[in-house]
């Protein structure tokens, strides 16, 4: 297997004017990439250069979303994936690494959410939070940090929420959504102290509301009350997490690890 070994050794040229943004060259994997916030963050990172892979269970939907991206001149390869499954996990890295021979930036975004008063969420339910926000981003992070390892460098960036940095009220019943997220902001922290040695930056973004497939319901049901906590007085649009993810994935980023970035409009302020 050929892959750089550290700093930007082995990446084309680029004319790109901010280079610590530059993207040209590198390979970033982005688990649920098709739609929503993963597709935002593809096209973000795909707009700064960098190749795409998209995973998701449902192929059709990365097939379509890959199409729409390589329109902006980079490669963009579609694959099937269940990120509570080690063996889809395995079969991801290694078809990345064939394809594009590296595999540089890691977004974990997969993720799921289930209403329930906490006196009736069954065990099932809880499991199938945790399984794919928690552990399907310790699976994913374990697979692919073995490569990041082996070329000395990578990012990986983990999407977490702020609903994981504090409670929420009662009318808000998706306790294990938000358990599983702050897992997600420890792990972060933990793993970043683990392979900082082996120059992979570990980094976290929290979202604020995002209209999407998930939250779109519950933001119509509390549209007034949740704009009335937010200072900038909207919801996150279709650009808003793309700096983030460029930042993070960059070598803008390169001395900050362990960090959650927060991009909620200042409702957590």
């Amino acid at each position: 297997m050929d892959v750089a070994q550290g700093g930007t050794s082995g990446l084309p040229a680029s004319n790109n004017k901010f280079p610590m943004f530059d993207l040209t060259g590198r390979v970033a994997v982005i688990t649920g990439g098709s739609v929503g916030l993963g597709r935002q963050m593809a096209e973000g990172l795909a707009e700064m250069g960098a190749d795409v892979v998209l995973c998701a269970r449902k192929k059709e939907r990365c097939e379509q979303a890959a199409a729409e991206l390589e329109e902006l001149g980079v490669r963009a390869l579609p694959l099937a994936c269940d990120v509570k499954d080690p063996a889809s996990i395995h079969s991801v890295a290694e078809n990345t690494v064939k394809h594009f021979g590296r595999l540089d930036i890691l977004i974990n975004n997969a993720g799921t959410s289930w209403g329930a008063p906490t006196e009736d969420m069954t065990l099932e339910q809880w499991n199938k939070v945790m399984e794919t926000n928690l552990t399907g981003t310790f699976l994913f992070s374990q697979t692919v940090g073995k490569i990041m390892i082996a070329q000395r460098r990578g990012k990986i960036i983990n999407i977490a929420s702020v609903a994981g940095m504090r409670g929420s009220p009662p009318r808000f019943s998706a306790i294990g959504y938000s358990t599983s997220k702050a897992g997600v902001i420890m792990f972060t922290k933990d793993l970043a102290c683990k392979w900082g040695m082996h120059n992979i930056q570990v980094n976290a973004i929290a979202p604020g509301w995002f209209p999407t497939d998930m939250s779109e319901k519950v933001i119509e049901r509390n549209k007034d009350s949740l704009l009335a906590g937010i200072p900038l007085g909207r919801f996150g649009g279709p650009q808003d997490l793309k700096g983030a993810a460029i930042f993070l994935a960059s070598d803008a980023s390169d001395f900050v690890t362990g960090h959650t970035l927060v991009v909620d409009g200042g409702q957590s302020a």
